[in-house]
């Protein structure tokens, strides 16, 4: 099965003021957001990407343009409402520190199943929304380009962060526990058994992921098995 990863936007105008952007139209990279876009066609230098896709929000479609056009070959990226942001609703545009003071902020916090947004959605339905995306874009990438397909998606920090708690089978409430840095890469790949997390947030290079000669090694047994002991550092 195909190997994604998955991009968080650049530091963005809202990260910067500490505002709660939601689906706000208009917001764009800062000047530090542009730099962590320009540099990400060299941090994925060697590794095929088979598609780009990408929250329609303007933050994402930044992110990933000097990359596209880095790759012509990959077109334009397909956008996806169904790895958009959080639908925040009545929080949307407000300053986070205003936010803390909210009694729903200890149940985002601490029992995220439970939170629902007033005037928007709840996590649960982000997280299903996202995951079911994720899931049906993997299997139409493995029959389009093959099994061992890399793709793309541009997205937000609570959108990677529920399907990074999927792949590992963490409830949902435990999500709060993973950490998106602006512009880091996370690597998912899904095998017919598990998936595997290879990358969480990194904001450094990544040609270790590019194929080795000879294919990629497996780990002894069926494929989707964990290496025993710990992975070799040969695939």
């Amino acid at each position: 099965m195909p190997t994604l990863l998955l991009v968080r936007h650049g530091r963005s105008t809202a990260n910067t003021a500490g505002i709660l952007a939601g689906w706000t139209p208009g917001v764009d990279l800062d000047e530090t957001g542009r730099a962590q876009a320009a540099e990400l066609p060299g941090r994925l230098a060697g590794i095929p990407l088979a598609q780009v896709v990408s929250s329609p929000l303007e933050r994402c479609r930044q992110t990933v343009e000097p990359l596209l056009a880095a790759r012509p070959e990959l077109g334009a990226a397909a956008l996806d409402e169904r790895i958009g942001e959080c639908h925040y609703g009545d929080w949307t545009g407000r300053p986070l520190r205003e936010l803390a003071e909210e009694p729903l902020w200890r149940t985002v916090q601490d029992h995220a199943s439970a939170a629902a947004f007033p005037g928007g959605e709840s996590l649960r339905e982000l997280s299903h929304r996202t995951v079911t995306a994720v899931r049906e874009w993997n299997d139409k990438i493995a029959v389009e380009h093959g099994p061992d397909a890399v793709w793309l998606a541009a997205s937000h920090g609570d959108v990677i962060k529920a399907v990074v708690a999927d792949a590992l089978g963490l409830h949902l409430d435990h999500f709060q526990r993973i950490s998106v840095e602006p512009c880091s890469v996370t690597v998912i790949r899904y095998t017919p058994h598990r998936p595997f997390l290879l990358r969480l947030g990194d904001t450094g290079g990544l040609s270790g992921l590019a194929p080795r000669p000879g294919g990629p090694a497996h780990a002894p047994g069926r494929e989707g098995d964990a290496t025993v002991g710990g992975e070799t550092g040969t695939a």
